[in-house]
């Protein structure tokens, strides 16, 4: 039992529930989620897409669009080069599988370790109304890859986008069903301007993210 399990269950133990939530009231949840209409959203009016891009680039992240998956590789390569950063990264399983080694790029697929400089990721999703990634974490999405590196860079599918947050989350609850043990949130490089107010890049996570637009519809690896 992780730690997230250990308090949910102290949680329903002061409810006075069972340790664990039966069918019954998962249903019960599902019913309530459905039958309640969402609350008031901000309007987000024309293409997700092109709102998404403005979005990222006044969050600070770089962004590249390409027409094919194949092009993953080379799109990357031609960013690390052109920033002076290595031809090395962690990078998340599924993405390992694509041609790196054409590129010039050699990846290690699984968790980054303190050293890795560049971590390559997909996304869940993009949000347009903010220009935030969402990352899912799981066996084959470690979390330390966009959160350790000093460069994240993301991989995400154009059709991916969506509009708002809320929607986000509907599409979590419909492809994944149970929770996640987390979900990070991306919006631009991690910064702070706690000390006398002055904005500092990347003091709680990478200082540069940079983002791969995919316009090419989805397909396994």
């Amino acid at each position: 039992m992780n730690a997230r399990d250990r308090i949910l269950a102290r949680i329903r133990a002061a409810q006075r529930r069972p340790g664990a939530a039966d069918a019954v009231e998962e249903e019960t949840v599902r019913a309530y989620l459905s039958g309640h209409a969402p609350g008031p959203r901000p309007p987000t009016a024309g293409d997700p897409v092109a709102l998404f891009r403005a979005r990222a680039l006044a969050l600070a992240s770089t962004l590249a669009e390409i027409d094919r998956l194949a092009d993953v590789p080379r799109a990357v390569a031609d960013y690390l080069s052109g920033n002076g950063l290595p031809l090395v990264a962690a990078c998340w399983p599924q993405w390992a599988l694509l041609d790196w080694s054409h590129a010039g790029v050699r990846v290690t697929g699984g968790a980054a370790r303190a050293d890795d400089l560049v971590g390559i990721t997909g996304a869940f999703c993009g949000i347009a109304e903010t220009g935030t990634l969402m990352l899912v974490s799981g066996s084959d999405t470690p979390a330390t890859v966009s959160l350790l590196p000093e460069t994240h860079v993301a991989i995400l599918h154009a059709e991916r986008i969506v509009a708002d947050m809320e929607e986000a989350w509907e599409h979590l609850r419909r492809e994944h069903g149970a929770m996640p043990r987390a979900i990070n949130f991306v919006s631009g490089p991690s910064r702070t301007a706690d000390i006398e107010q002055t904005v500092t890049l990347g003091a709680h996570g990478p200082y540069r993210v940079h983002i791969v637009l995919v316009h090419e519809a989805m397909r396994s690896l």
